[in-house]
């Protein structure tokens, strides 16, 4: 997980619901198990785009 979210930062993407499907299209790609639940696939997302949110944070933090 944290090689694809250093990916997506350095393709300059951000904080937004079309990165998380980016995210979980390379999860899945990698043959990670994502729920094909609809639910469960947004509360999912939605955990996913908070774990980028502080990543990108964390990453502000050490470049200031």
């Amino acid at each position: 997980m944290d090689e694809i979210l250093a990916e997506v930062y350095s393709e300059g993407r951000q904080a937004n619901q079309e990165t998380v499907e980016e995210i979980i299209n390379r999860l899945e790609a990698k043959k990670n198990y994502i729920p094909s639940s609809d639910r469960v696939r947004r509360e999912y997302a939605y955990v996913l785009l908070e774990e980028y949110r502080k990543y990108v944070a964390g990453r502000k933090d050490k470049t200031t």
